[in-house]
């Protein structure tokens, strides 16, 4: 981990992300990065403890001359989305994450960079240890598996929180305050599927798409990326109706919540037509890498041999498989009528596994109306049941419904044009943030969402803005001494 980092200002918000990043902290595994937090409270002589299903609180009296402020409840997650590029040689279980400088942006070595939500988490290390900083009682929470199934805030039961005010630190742009987000729920079908022997006279394939940005299925998905699940199909399909394909094996994607970047399939080809396949890959790549080019320029399709498998799917199995992902639909479903620009519905085709007789297709589909992610949710399962699939709703968490007569927003609006001399862009986001369901357990909270700029979240470009840090903490420390009074 580079030196450089820790002397980056704000020093004692970038010396708690280096201390963070360090630590393995995969989403459900997060049983060091709890201990690491307990034992930082702990050290502090602050009062911490963890509840019954992980998170982290800690508690800080107000400074001398504040203690007539509401407590400020300081908001962010402990896991991390692990990702790394195929060439990348990385173990998210037993390492700490290789941060680097570029201009204005801190980085990761081929990884994510824990950024989302690192940075939040930093920064409440950094208030609780300063002995320097006027604040109100602070109360933080650190919620684990937020990024896989937000368990920890489903979790955290009614009466455990005091604070009257909750600032969530996950918001990634730094003129952003956010009122409102989407809710969720994973799509899951499955199905199992005959294997057939292989005939003779065939040549075996390996097909990989990769190069992708990938990106995060919430706040990226209206970009227009490539989705690797989509592409690979697409080609398959094709080369399906043209070609007596036989598929063994495809692994596709990773992350419900990362736009897939790459997939790879196994398949057999009859030894008479290989000129013709190879050239008909050639040729649908060439077509594809046309339309994406602009926001997909790395974009690559590639045909390697391949060790012959020792089975391949039933071809009626097979053809259903291809029409049913063709059909499935990825991306923006539905644009919001209220808030301009918000993207208000969405699916992620985040993973495709077919191998040794077994097949899923996972999906993460996103909407700030909840009738809106049900019919998306059921058009999904529909699809999924009519190629013999049984499909499975599971890890469904709420939207936040934006409060446009938030207290709360109101001090903060304020602060920010005194401050920058500009409007804050006050918007919901099209991603899942903790707020909607922490406010079902507390519903007298006023609650609010913002955070330094962070491009590339949930994929290996993942890179946070130095300057953005240093305005978003010059934020922080305002908001605080200038928290509402009781």
């Amino acid at each position: 981990m580079s030196k450089e980092i820790r002397v980056l200002e704000p020093v004692a918000v970038w010396n708690k992300f280096a201390d963070l990043n360090a630590v393995p902290r995969p989403s459900k595994k997060e049983e060091r990065v709890i201990a690491f937090m307990l034992a930082f409270g702990e050290s502090l002589g602050l009062e911490t403890f963890k509840d019954e299903v992980g998170n982290v609180i800690v508690r800080k009296p107000a400074t001398a001359g504040m203690e007539d402020r509401k407590m400020v409840t300081l908001q962010s997650h402990l896991d991390m989305v692990h990702q790394k590029n195929n060439d990348t040689n990385f173990d998210f279980d037993t390492q700490g994450i290789d941060m680097f400088i570029d201009g204005d942006w801190v980085k990761a070595k081929g990884t994510t960079l824990g950024a989302d939500n690192g940075l939040g988490v930093a920064t409440i290390m950094a208030l609780l240890e300063s002995k320097e900083i006027p604040h109100p009682a602070l109360e933080a929470l650190f919620t684990i598996d937020e990024e896989t199934g937000m368990t920890g805030a489903m979790g955290l039961k009614g009466g455990v929180l005091q604070g009257e005010i909750l600032l969530n630190l996950d918001t990634e742009e730094d003129d952003e305050i956010g009122i409102g987000c989407a809710g969720g729920v994973d799509v899951t079908a499955k199905r199992t599927y005959g294997e057939k022997s292989i005939p003779r006279g065939v040549v075996p394939y390996k097909i990989i798409v990769s190069g992708l940005q990938g990106g995060h299925s919430g706040m990226d998905i209206h970009r227009g990326l490539g989705n690797a699940n989509k592409i690979m199909n697409r080609i398959l399909y094709h080369c399906s109706k043209d070609l007596n394909i036989r598929i063994s094996e495809i692994n596709g994607g990773s992350l419900r919540n990362a736009i897939p970047r790459e997939s790879y399939t196994i398949l057999i080809v009859d030894k008479a037509h290989t000129a013709l396949f190879e050239k008909e890959i050639q040729d649908l790549a060439t077509i594809i890498k046309e339309e994406l080019k602009v926001m997909e320029p790395n974009l690559s399709v590639e045909i390697t041999s391949a060790k012959k498998p020792k089975k391949i799917v039933g071809l009626r199995s097979q053809e259903k498989l291809f029409k049913t992902i063709y059909a499935a639909h990825n991306g923006v479903y539905r644009m919001s009528a209220a808030i301009p620009g918000l993207v208000e519905t969405s699916n992620n085709l985040a993973r495709v596994k077919v191998k040794d007789g077994k097949m899923e297709i996972a999906c993460l589909t996103r909407s700030s109306v909840n009738s809106s992610k049900n019919d998306l949710a059921d058009a999904l399962t529909a699809t999924f049941e009519m190629a013999g699939m049984e499909v499975s709703l599971s890890g469904e968490y709420p939207g936040w419904n934006p409060n446009p007569d938030s207290g709360i927003l109101k001090v903060l609006e304020a602060k920010y044009e005194t401050l920058f001399n500009e409007k804050p862009n006050v918007a919901a986001c099209h991603a899942g943030l903790e707020c909607g369901i922490l406010g079902n357990n507390y519903p007298d909270m006023d609650m609010i969402s913002f955070g330094p700029t962070i491009k590339g979240a949930h994929s290996p470009d993942e890179r946070v803005s130095i300057s953005s840090v240093q305005k978003y903490w010059k934020f922080v420390l305002e908001i605080l001494k200038d928290s509402p009074k009781k």
